[in-house]
């Protein structure tokens, strides 16, 4: 086994530390750069996004093709993380959910005339997207076979009423991805549609009030009430929604983890520096026993979860969707997220629980981790089901 980054991924990385030190952490603590959502304000990410483009750090999971760096899931882990030590980083390189995983599908799945519509003007930045696919009780969640919201097939396409909730980035979006059942077939009763927002037929009910900081767009209930999709607009094939959903989820969970991964480090850097220099009873609080220990389990756990990650990310490379690795890296990234940040926030004492540090805004975050794209016992759930299948079998290396 290597675990060594080929030199253009090594190089790369580096170009995105050094992009993030001198150009997006100034703006991250500059208190008039935060805009709604308590997420950077939109004339500010013009700016950076700009120098992105011209540095050549722009949408490195795109295909050269469509205006991308075309990297592989491991250069993504790498590069993913280094990016995701500012809050902001993700969104300048236009990297952040929903974006980033709805680019990702659309340019494995699309039609060459449904890239150039729906797909161009997402990698250009030029719009933000919306997947829209969980429901309210007793509709989908975790659980997609449960959708709800109809589309009725009618002369030239497809009418859709229904109701969705926490769609992350709706208010903000320009195009949508929509999962909607069309047939009571359990396993191709289910298709993805393309929408635009100035289409008539459905709303923004609310933009759901939420614990932590969000994303541009926010989390949106939204109704469906005799939205028109014409037939070009469906993606694949009709009853293709479960494939379309499986492609998109899991490389989309494993960039969570990437972009989690630089959080958690950074968190981490954050009370190094307070505990090399605060004095208490006598000593730092670096030589504290008691504080080695936290500090040592932290440091741990992220390397675990970057290995569960690049593990994940490999064999994704390698044509396997890589369920139970992406579902080990999600419930264990998920989980040190939390404790990393709890970590550091303890060791600030007080410090860090105020707004003189980001560790506040990334606790309030940070919670949503383990709820995001599958809770961690539906992973869990996962896992088992695939030791009960494979027996010993589970723990190969091929």
């Amino acid at each position: 086994m290597d675990f060594t980054l080929p030199a253009e991924i090594e190089t790369l990385h580096r170009r995105y530390v050094d992009f993030v030190e001198a150009e997006i952490l100034p703006v991250e603590r500059d208190p008039s750069a935060w805009g709604e959502g308590e997420n950077i304000d939109l004339a500010h990410l013009a700016i950076l996004r700009g120098k992105a483009r011209s540095a050549g750090l722009w949408a490195p999971q795109v295909p050269r093709e469509l205006g991308g760096i075309g990297l592989s899931m491991v250069g993504m882990a790498a590069c993913y993380e280094a990016m995701a030590r500012s809050l902001f980083g993700p969104v300048v390189f236009n990297c952040a959910a929903p974006d980033d995983g709805n680019m990702m599908l659309l340019a494995k799945v699309a039609t060459p005339a449904q890239r150039q519509r729906w797909l161009q003007p997402i990698i250009d930045g030029s719009v933000r997207s919306s997947f829209a696919m969980t429901e309210p009780m007793p509709g989908s969640g975790s659980d997609p076979s449960a959708m709800r919201t109809r589309a009725e097939r009618r002369a030239g396409g497809w009418v859709v009423s229904g109701h969705k909730w926490f769609i992350t980035g709706a208010a903000a979006a320009q195009h949508f991805i929509l999962l909607a059942r069309t047939s009571d077939d359990p396993r191709k009763g289910l298709t993805v549609f393309l929408f635009d927002a100035a289409q008539p037929g459905w709303r923004i009910e609310r933009r759901i009030p939420i614990m932590g900081p969000e994303e541009h767009g926010g989390h949106c209930e939204l109704i469906f009430d005799g939205l028109e999709i014409p037939e070009e607009n469906v993606l694949m094939e009709v009853g293709d929604g479960l494939k379309a959903t499986q492609i998109r989820l899991g490389p989309a969970r494993l960039t969570h983890c990437m972009r989690w991964l630089g959080m958690a480090k950074r968190a981490t850097e954050i009370c190094l520096d307070y505990v090399r220099e605060r004095e208490s009873f006598g000593a730092v609080l670096a030589d504290h026993e008691g504080v080695q220990w936290l500090l040592g389990g932290a440091a741990m756990e992220i390397e675990i979860g970057r290995l569960l990650t690049m593990r994940a990310a490999w064999k994704l490379d390698q044509g396997d969707f890589a369920r139970s690795e992406i579902s080990m890296a999600k419930i264990a990234v998920s989980e040190l997220l939390h404790k990393s940040i709890d970590t550091a926030i303890q060791l600030l004492g007080a410090r860090g629980y105020s707004k003189d540090t980001p560790l506040e805004w990334m606790y309030r975050y940070a919670r949503q981790a383990r709820l995001v794209d599958g809770a961690s016992e539906v992973h869990k759930m996962v896992l088992a089901r695939t030791l009960l299948a494979k027996g010993a079998d589970f723990w190969s290396w091929n």
